[in-house]
């Protein structure tokens, strides 16, 4: 993919490092990550580069479904980028059982020296449904 200039080719640059995670494209997903990396986790771990990409690569992080179910709204200037969209994700994690997650992500991205945009920072947080309210 050529290097994304607008909004909407940063939309579509997320959602091809979300097919990569899904389909453990190992490869394609280092190339979408910058060297320092990290993750906050749903429930509000933090896993570098290393272990995010290495546990998609052994399978102790399988991502069976991870897509925008809204739209990405994107602020980008010059070397930065923030992206914003809430997603449906089914993971299994270290051999637990696979289940379903709604989440928001902030993902910011940042512009290296020769124009290739990286996911520097990525935060999801889980979207728990309310209960009803009680008379």
């Amino acid at each position: 993919m050529t290097a994304p200039t607008t909004a909407a080719d940063l939309a579509d640059l997320e959602r091809e490092r979300l097919r990569c995670l899904v389909e453990a494209r190992s490869d394609d997903a280092d190339s979408l990550h910058a060297p320092d990396f990290q993750i906050v986790t749903p429930s509000g771990g933090v896993w570098n580069k290393e272990q995010y990409l290495g546990g998609i690569a052994d399978g102790s992080i399988d991502y069976r479904r991870f897509e925008p179910t809204s739209d990405i709204d994107v602020m980008v200037d010059e070397h930065v980028a923030v992206l914003r969209y809430r997603s449906a994700i089914d993971i299994a994690v270290s051999g637990q059982e696979p289940g379903p997650l709604e989440c928001w992500h902030l993902d910011c991205y940042e512009r290296d020296n020769h124009g290739a945009w990286r996911v520097r920072w990525s935060q999801a947080t889980e979207i728990l449904r309310r209960r009803p309210e009680r008379e």
